[in-house]
């Protein structure tokens, strides 16, 4: 491994994690007409992760397995591990209300396990960076390019759910933030390992795919049911397909990058 590698796939995990930055763009919009566009936003958030679940993560997780049933008991596993870490920060909060007086306001639990699932997505991203510049330069000039891309439509989602779920317009920004560097992170252990051990990059793929499909099932579709959330069903339906049909339309961009 040469210094040009270690630099090349520093950089561009720091490129990816900024275009979390792009979530900035709620501290510009006044709280009456977020709260008009929120439902909308949600229900784009739900196409984006069953998008992102079934058209990417999927799919790459059982080319890069020679056992497809494998691929889905990861899946499987990964919606169970997000289902007991919500059913333990349900349990955390009833039990901290208990012990108070005062019940102060908290982020729900549904806000932070898509911090959660997108910690692992954007560790992933930065295995898949690393592992791209180690195999060769140019491979890892264009992964990054692809997931850059890919990440837009998902920041913009995992914004409308933060704020959704409790949090400050710019907590949630300075959350996303952190919560994408965790490329850097995935990155830089890939450097390190890659001469020792190899990381299961389709186990990986399958436990994110799961959790995605956990948070946008079980929390943002009943979310959406709430009479506050309500929206007419054809834009209920349309939003959620301008989800689905971001992720799809990067698999189009992507084969021409």
């Amino acid at each position: 491994m040469d210094i040009f590698t270690i630099f090349a796939t520093l950089v561009a995990s720091l490129m990816v994690v900024s275009v979390a930055a792009c979530s900035a763009f709620v501290l510009h919009i006044k709280d009456s007409r977020l709260k008009i566009w929120m439902p909308r936003l949600i229900a784009g958030a739900v196409g984006v992760l069953l998008g992102d679940a079934f058209l990417h993560l999927l799919p790459d997780a059982m080319a890069l397995s020679d056992n497809t049933r494998t691929v889905f008991i990861w899946a499987l596993t990964g919606m169970l591990c997000f289902y007991g870490i919500e059913q333990y920060l349900h349990w955390q909060h009833d039990h901290s209300l208990a012990m108070r007086a005062v019940n102060s306001p908290s982020a729900a639990s549904f806000a932070k396990m898509n911090l959660l699932g997108d910690g692992i997505h954007n560790f992933v991203d930065g295995v898949l960076i690393a592992g791209s510049f180690l195999a060769d330069p140019m491979l890892g000039i264009t992964t990054t390019i692809a997931i850059m891309v890919h990440e837009i439509p998902q920041e913009i989602s995992d914004i409308a759910v933060l704020i959704q779920g409790g949090f400050a317009k710019k907590q949630a920004v300075i959350l996303n933030v952190l919560c994408a560097s965790a490329c850097i992170i995935g990155a830089m252990v890939t450097l390190l390992v890659a001469h020792v051990i190899t990381l299961s990059l389709s186990a990986l793929l399958a436990i994110t795919a799961g959790g995605f499909i956990y948070i946008a099932t079980t929390d943002l579709i009943p979310l959406l049911r709430q009479s506050r959330m309500k929206l007419a069903l054809p834009m209920h339906a349309a939003a959620t397909a301008a989800g689905v049909f971001s992720m799809q339309a990067l698999l189009w961009l992507e084969a021409f990058i």
